[in-house]
């Protein structure tokens, strides 16, 4: 849902494009508690850091794993959020909380339920 996608800039009101890069454990990088998910930003590089107990309380609350797609959909769901409210415009990294990480996981889930066959076999055309 979110490896590639479009978001209205607040301010600017410019469509930028959004696209997925990479995951990185940020411990061996730069010695944090935390995934970091790099995303291209109309080709700037932008960072959103998931901390990793959001994954030990994910687990606890729901017995269920966050598998890297899914921290992928929570990091774009929250960037796209950032970008059209205006948060911290230009900033080239964004640290959540485990209880935003939950937030927005919780949010990707509810559009995932919503979504219709034909939603899905049209954002599997568009990733491939």
């Amino acid at each position: 849902m979110y490896r590639d996608f479009r978001a209205a800039d607040r301010w600017t009101k410019k469509q930028v494009h959004c696209l997925y890069q990479a995951l990185i454990v940020a411990i061996s990088t730069r010695h944090a508690d935390a995934v970091d998910i790099k995303f291209l930003v109309d080709g700037h590089p932008v960072s959103v850091a998931l901390p990793l107990p959001a994954w030990d309380e994910y687990k606890r609350r729901s017995g269920l794993v966050i598998t890297d797609p899914l921290a992928i959909d929570i990091a774009g769901h929250y960037l796209k959020n950032a970008l059209e409210t205006g948060e911290g415009v230009g900033r080239e990294m964004y640290s959540l909380t485990t209880e935003e990480t939950l937030r927005h996981l919780d949010a990707v889930a509810a559009e995932a339920a919503a979504l219709t066959p034909a939603d899905e076999q049209e954002a599997s055309a568009v990733s491939s």
